[in-house]
């Protein structure tokens, strides 16, 4: 008996590995994630040639913003876009070297570490949840230029940003995840701030207990001071 379990694992791992399939450990702990196929990425790679590689990507969004719009941290911006990728955002970013939240998070933290070089993967989580979050999680955690939270009631189970670019999904199995972190985690070419980093001092932000996030306000109701436009 004990021989046929081994033999079994043995036949199960052979398989996997020919069919071209990776597993992860979940981050999250309670077992293994979700099984991903492996993704090549290697026509998104930035290059001189190809700056901006997501713009191959079916289904992105791009938007040209201006960079260095801070605010203070009562203040709101009213967001355009569910989760925002750009525009006014808080003075101070939020820890985005390989950071998955727990919980919502102040938006405006998080448009400024887009604006540092991260991609922020958002999920909803009335919508992903348990295997499907770790199997996010696995492509984030403990990588440079990386930040994860939940979103309540986005459009799309899954959305992620970085600075000027957005990409909604439905599936964590979806290549194109994989397809705009390689394009556009770190790309100098898009966004405003290369070489800033994505570590912040815990007196300015604490990532075990960040800023929660609250809904954008509407348009109408900026005020010019403790609510702005998203921009000039």
């Amino acid at each position: 008996m004990r021989r046929s379990a081994r033999s079994a694992a043995a036949l199960l791992a052979g398989a996997l590995l020919l069919s071209g399939c990776s597993s992860s450990i979940n981050p999250l702990g309670g077992g293994v994630a979700p099984i991903r196929q492996t993704v090549d990425t290697s026509a998104f790679v930035p290059s001189a040639s190809n700056p901006d590689p997501s713009k191959k990507i079916k289904g992105i969004t791009i938007a040209k913003y201006a960079g260095a719009l801070h605010v203070a941290g009562d203040v709101r911006v009213a967001y355009t876009h569910t989760p925002p990728f750009g525009g006014r955002h808080d003075q101070v970013w939020a820890a985005c070297n390989g950071v998955v939240y727990k919980k919502p998070v102040r938006s405006e933290n998080m448009v400024h570490s887009t604006e540092h070089g991260a991609v922020w993967i958002a999920y909803d989580p009335a919508r992903i949840q348990g295997n499907d979050v770790a199997a996010l999680a696995a492509l984030v955690q403990d990588k440079p230029y990386m930040v994860m939270s939940p979103f309540p009631d986005m459009p799309s189970p899954i959305s992620l940003q970085s600075w000027g670019h957005q990409l909604a999904v439905d599936s964590v199995t979806d290549p194109r995840i994989d397809q705009f972190i390689t394009a556009l985690r770190a790309n100098p070419n898009t966004y405003p701030e290369p070489n800033a980093s994505c570590d912040v001092p815990s007196t300015y932000f604490d990532q075990d207990d960040p800023p929660p996030y609250q809904p954008a306000p509407s348009a109408k109701e900026v005020d010019g001071s403790k609510i702005v436009k998203e921009t000039k």
